[in-house]
């Protein structure tokens, strides 16, 4: 009976969904190039949304804006008047929907808005969010960004959130 139990126990957990999940190796970014990697982000599809698995160190404290980026890039690349800027190959926020809009996780613009990041006097956040309206296969073959400054979901008084500066950036696979 117990060798039965076992069989179908393991028969049932194949046929089970597997939640579908992707990963970025984080790296810090500047106009120079790609730097040293300083953690990981990890997208897990949970009964409660996407869940955010992040562990990330040598950060400078604070908060920062957060963000999945429409490219698979942390290239710099030259913006409009010709300066060189980090991670510009990573392109905007991801938009699939074209709403133009920055109005934070779980609301109606873009997808791309996540939670702030809350990094601790020494550099590190390890925290967990989860995020409605976004899979892990939405993510992958993407960036995840992390930006100088905060971000207050509004394109007012500055664009996108008033992030700034892109300082920490990863491939989503």
């Amino acid at each position: 009976m117990k060798k039965g139990l076992l069989i179908l126990m393991a028969i049932l957990s194949a046929c089970a969904p597997q939640k579908e999940t992707a990963k970025a190796d984080v790296h810090l970014v500047s106009a120079n190039g790609i730097g040293n990697e300083i953690g990981t982000v990890t997208f897990t599809d949970t009964d409660k949304g996407l869940k955010i698995d992040v562990d990330l160190k040598n950060l400078p404290q604070g908060e920062h804006g957060f963000h999945i980026h429409e490219h698979p890039s942390c290239e710099p690349a030259i913006d409009k008047d010709g300066t060189k800027k980090a991670a510009l190959g990573a392109g905007g926020h991801f938009d699939p929907d074209h709403t133009g809009k920055h109005l934070g996780p779980d609301n109606h613009g873009h997808k791309g808005d996540l939670p702030v990041l809350n990094v601790a006097d020494d550099g590190t956040v390890k925290t967990t969010f989860y995020v409605q309206n976004l899979t892990a296969a939405e993510t992958k073959d993407r960036s995840i960004m992390i930006h100088a400054g905060g971000d207050n979901y509004a394109d007012t008084p500055q664009p996108l959130g008033g992030g700034g500066a892109r300082i920490a950036c990863g491939i989503i696979e």
